[in-house]
This record gives C-alpha cells, sequence and structure tokens, in this order.
C-alpha cells in the first residue's frame, strides 16, 4: 500500500478535467456537496473519490442509505474498478431490516428514532474504520427522515462538526428528488459541485457541470461538458484561451498556387485564422485542404476535422482531384476525424482539437464546417464564444486555422446561418456568376488583419490537377451578385484546355 499522501495537499478526485477545474482537487478535512439529479453520475464520481483515495494509502468509507453493496460493487464494476480492502462499503439501513414490522410502524418507530438510531449507526461506522474520505449518499434519505428544514439543518451541521473532529474529507451526494428548492447544505458545505443532464430534441443527451461554491479558493467557473464511459466520468473543461500561450514567428506560408498567394498578398500569416465563405459546391473543403497539403509539404503535420461528409468519399473525391488525404493519413502527416455533432458536446469538440494540437504539434487546423459545429450547439451567442476562445488558443500556439461555412443559396444575395466574419483574421468569398453561358466560380479576399491583401476577384476552376487561378476578371462588373455584365473587349476568362 502506497505511503498516505501529504495532509497539506488537495485531495484529488481522480476524474479526469474535474481536479483541473478545481484548482487540484478537494481541500482536505472539508466537507463538500455533490448534487444532481439520478442518472448524472454523482455515484460514479463517489467512487472514483474513493479510489484515488486507496490509491494513495488513504481509507474510504461509503455510507449508502439508498443503494445495496452488491449494487454499488457492480456500479464499479462496470468501470472495470474493483473496490479495494481500503474501501469500506457500509449500508446504513440493511435491506433486512426493511422487512422487519416494527420499523414499518409509525406509532412505535417514531422519526425522532429513526434519524437517531441513523445517526448513531452513522458514527459507529465511523469510528470503526477510521477513514480519511467518506461519501454520503444521499442525503434525500437523511432530508425525509428530518421531516422539517430545522431539524435537517440541525443535523447537517451536527454531521459537519462531527466530520471536522475526525480529520476526513466528505463527500455528501443529494440527488435533488425531495425538495430541490433547499439550499441548507449549501451554506454549510465547503464547496458544491452541480451535474446537469440534459435531453436534446435529437441526439444523445448532453451532460455538464459546474462549481457553485468553493470557499477561499478560485476556481474554473461556468459550465463544462463531460461524459460518462467506462472507466468513468470525463470532464472537458472549459478552454480560456488567456491561460495558453506559445512563442512563434508570424511568417507567411505558401498555399503552394502562386496566383492565390498574390491574392492573398504572400500567403496566410502563422499564428492566423481564414473564413472560407461561399455557396455549396464552390470548394470551400478543396481550399482548406489545398493549405493543408501545403503545410504538409513544408515537412509540418495538419489536423482536418471533417463534420459533413462521410470520410471514404471524401477520401474518393479530393483523390480524384489531386490530393491524396488517406496516404498523407497513413503516413502520420495528416490527423483526421469524422465528427458527429449529434453525439458530440462542443467543450468534448475543443478538447480533442487542442489536445491533438499540443500532442502532435500540429501547425494547420481545418475545421469544415461551422454549420456543423452549429448542428452541435444551436445556441448562435454560445457558439461565437466558443469559436472566439478556440481561436485564439490556436493562434497563441502558433497554428494558422481554417474554417468553412456554407451560405444559403447559389445565386444572388446569400446569407450564412450565423456570422463570425469578425472572428476570422482573414475572409476569403468564393462564389458563382453565369457568364457566356457557363456557371463558373469566383474567388476574391474580403479582409486581412495580418497584412495586404489583392482587391480583385479572380476566377478559378477545379480540375483533376486541383485548383488553378486566372488573371482579374477586370472586364466584368456584378460578378458577387452572380451575374455579372462584360464591359471589356478581350478574352477575360479561363480557356478550357485545347482537347
Amino acid at each position: 500500500m502506497a505511503a498516505p499522501s501529504d495532509p497539506t495537499r488537495k485531495a484529488r478526485t481522480g476524474v479526469a478535467g474535474l481536479d483541473d477545474i478545481l484548482a487540484g482537487g478537494l481541500t482536505r478535512d472539508r466537507v463538500f456537496l455533490l448534487e444532481g439529479s439520478p442518472g448524472t453520475g454523482k455515484t460514479t464520481v463517489a467512487l472514483r473519490f474513493l479510489l484515488e483515495g486507496a490509491a494513495a494509502g488513504e481509507p474510504g468509507l461509503y455510507i449508502t442509505l439508498s443503494e445495496t453493496e452488491g449494487e454499488l460493487r457492480e456500479a464499479a464494476a462496470a468501470h472495470d474498478w474493483t473496490l479495494s480492502d481500503a474501501i469500506t462499503v457500509f449500508e446504513l439501513v440493511p435491506p433486512e431490516s426493511l422487512l422487519d414490522a416494527a420499523h414499518q410502524q409509525s406509532l412505535l418507530y417514531s422519526a425522532d428514532l429513526e434519524l437517531g438510531e441513523t445517526t448513531r449507526l452513522l458514527f459507529e461506522a465511523i469510528e470503526r474504520t477510521k477513514p480519511t474520505r467518506i461519501v454520503l449518499d444521499s442525503l434525500s434519505e437523511i432530508r425525509l427522515l428530518a421531516q422539517d428544514s430545522l431539524r435537517y439543518r440541525r443535523q447537517i451541521l451536527a454531521l459537519k462538526h462531527y466530520f471536522a473532529r475526525h480529520g476526513a474529507t466528505v463527500l455528501l451526494l443529494d440527488d435533488l428528488t425531495t425538495d430541490t428548492m433547499d439550499k441548507t447544505v449549501h451554506s454549510i458545505a465547503h464547496g458544491v459541485i452541480r451535474l446537469e443532464m440534459l435531453a436534446p430534441a435529437y441526439g444523445a443527451e448532453r451532460r455538464r457541470l459546474r462549481v457553485l461554491k468553493y470557499r477561499g479558493q478560485a476556481y474554473r467557473g461556468g459550465y463544462h461538458d463531460f461524459t460518462i464511459a467506462t472507466g468513468g466520468l470525463r470532464v472537458f473543461p472549459r478552454l480560456i484561451a488567456a491561460e495558453h500561450r506559445t512563442d512563434f514567428t508570424g511568417e507567411p506560408l505558401a498555399s503552394g498556387i502562386a496566383e492565390l498567394d498574390r491574392l492573398l498578398g504572400g500567403g496566410m500569416e502563422r499564428g492566423s485564422s481564414t473564413l472560407i465563405l461561399g455557396p455549396a459546391g464552390t470548394g470551400k473543403s478543396l481550399l482548406a485542404v489545398q493549405f493543408a497539403t501545403a503545410a504538409m509539404a513544408r515537412g509540418e503535420r495538419a489536423a482536418l476535422f471533417v463534420f459533413d461528409e462521410e470520410l471514404g468519399l471524401l477520401f474518393a473525391r479530393t483523390k480524384a482531384l489531386g490530393f491524396d488525404l488517406e496516404a498523407q493519413r497513413d503516413r502520420g502527416s495528416l490527423i483526421i476525424e469524422q465528427v458527429d455533432a449529434a453525439e458530440l458536446s462542443p467543450g468534448e469538440f475543443t478538447h480533442r482539437v487542442r489536445a491533438l494540437v499540443d500532442a502532435h504539434q500540429i501547425r494547420t487546423v481545418a475545421i469544415d464546417s461551422l454549420n456543423g459545429y452549429q448542428a452541435a450547439m444551436p445556441e448562435e451567442q454560445l457558439l461565437v464564444l466558443h469559436l472566439h476562445e478556440l481561436l485564439l488558443y490556436l493562434n497563441r500556439q502558433g497554428a494558422t486555422t481554417f474554417l468553412t461555412i456554407a451560405q444559403h443559396g447559389l445565386i444572388g444575395d446569400m446569407q450564412a446561418p450565423i456570422d463570425v466574419t469578425y472572428l476570422a483574421d482573414t475572409v476569403v468569398l468564393l462564389r458563382y456568376f453565369e457568364a457566356l453561358g457557363r456557371v463558373r466560380r469566383a474567388i476574391s479576399v474580403i479582409k486581412k488583419r495580418t497584412g495586404a491583401h489583392e482587391d480583385t476577384i479572380r476566377e478559378y476552376r477545379i480540375t483533376d490537377q486541383g485548383i488553378s487561378l486566372g488573371p482579374p476578371l477586370e472586364a466584368f462588373q456584378g460578378v458577387l451578385r452572380g451575374v455579372p455584365v462584360y464591359v471589356g473587349q478581350d478574352e477575360p476568362l479561363l480557356r478550357d484546355d485545347p482537347a
């Protein structure tokens, strides 16, 4: 058994991400409240808390008023955990007592006697096992035994003082099935953590947590997404870009297409973000792939997160255009992930992007598209805040980011489902236009914070050799509206290759 940990340090919960939110864990020898409706993961957190203590040589006690020892051990086994001898499970109301007729006679077994007997058994269990970590599951039963808020508050205060004398870190669980408006324990506990579960109209349930209170301790505020899987909870702390910064040189990066680099004023600067905007089919994804391929040609790694297209189709489509993404992935130059917006929360997506950038030193990130990202987070205001932190974080890591977004419509006035143009450092606009009996494509740079760029509009074409750009469309007016007027005399458009 490991030596007992330093009592001056915090008691880690062992839950990935939660200790980061709590600035290291729970303050020792204090009482904390973990509350949430049934199914939010309270028991899983409590078991992980005791297992973390057992691994550090700290004996634990799980006092249960609502579940049997067998049910708790089954819950642990579902996560591939084994409750060691250092963890004692004490059923405060053994199942056989529930069948005792004497205990079911309210005249002979009053609430006062029940509460007093419950408290006595609880104290005896603590005296017998002398635990360093205690879990009490759950307060709903204590609240029912107390019957009124005054007796309940007095009982919780008595428990708090008793725990303090015995030097234990205590986690009280509350399933919020009785009086959800009763905030008695909030004022008594040293810290309060709330777990929540949301059910969207479509897709898997979403879970999130928030620290409501932590006396004398700074913590990471706000909501944080989490999931429950085999092995316990995985918490994804809310990204705060201001906490992360890496020194890098912001040199211009070429795209591999000379005309495109001239349009962009020499290329894209390292550590900047680019929004590629246009209707469906204009080549937004391909343009992002072009920059990712150029990065890999420089010996860098790139990451591509695909929301809208199945990977097999993407590999086949881009290979026909001269980009062998599957081979780049197999060589390790390209990290490519299919993202299911119905199953993945925005917090988990941000965590995955950050983890890959940190682990693989990725310097080019492409997200295709923000329409899919918005499906994962319908609230426009929150999506903008998420994107702001993610882009700022990537920029500070020296990563060049490319975002695509599909506009509604094909020709004429078009609108994007969400306006994030002000977040990006560069905005590239793609358009269809009609000329000489054919549908053609045009590209222009609307904005670039990091340097000068051409204010021209160029035609471009997608062939089996990739993307090719023509000279500026100086002989046309109204290209961005989709129906241009020819005002020149020379041949202004890209010519077809001779047969």
